[in-house]
């Protein structure tokens, strides 16, 4: 059985995304990603992936992608959100964020670990 959740990364929540990207940079990041006009960047060192996130969500968190490598390149098969939310939700765990079982494609839900730490399954395709 197909245990895997997709690639993962850390999601992280910044007061200013000019001074983390800078910061990040230093560290040996790179832009990999998205807009920093719209306030978000996905920044990678080798095998590592951060997303910097200004004013989009309240605490870091873990997220994870179904269907893409972390090279943001399409992996098939793979197990689609919809399927990983009841699975999760038939092994107890508490969905606080749904995806909708209805549709198809891109969708996405949020869990918490038992720390209250958030689990964003983020799937784009």
């Amino acid at each position: 059985m197909d245990k895997s959740i997709g690639n993962f990364s850390v999601s992280l929540n910044v007061k200013d995304i000019k001074t983390s990207k800078e910061f990040y940079e230093k560290l040996g990041f790179h832009v990999f990603g998205g807009d920093i006009t719209q306030n978000w960047l996905i920044m990678q060192n080798d095998d590592c992936t951060i997303g910097l996130f200004q004013g989009m969500f309240e605490k870091n968190m873990l997220t994870f992608n179904p269907g893409w490598n972390n090279k943001a390149q399409e992996v098939n098969p793979f197990k689609d959100v919809r399927v990983l939310q009841e699975e999760f939700r038939s092994n107890g765990i508490n969905i606080i964020n749904e995806a909708d079982t209805h549709s198809t494609g891109p969708a996405s839900f949020l869990i918490e670990d038992p720390d209250g730490n958030p689990i964003l399954i983020d799937q784009h395709r």
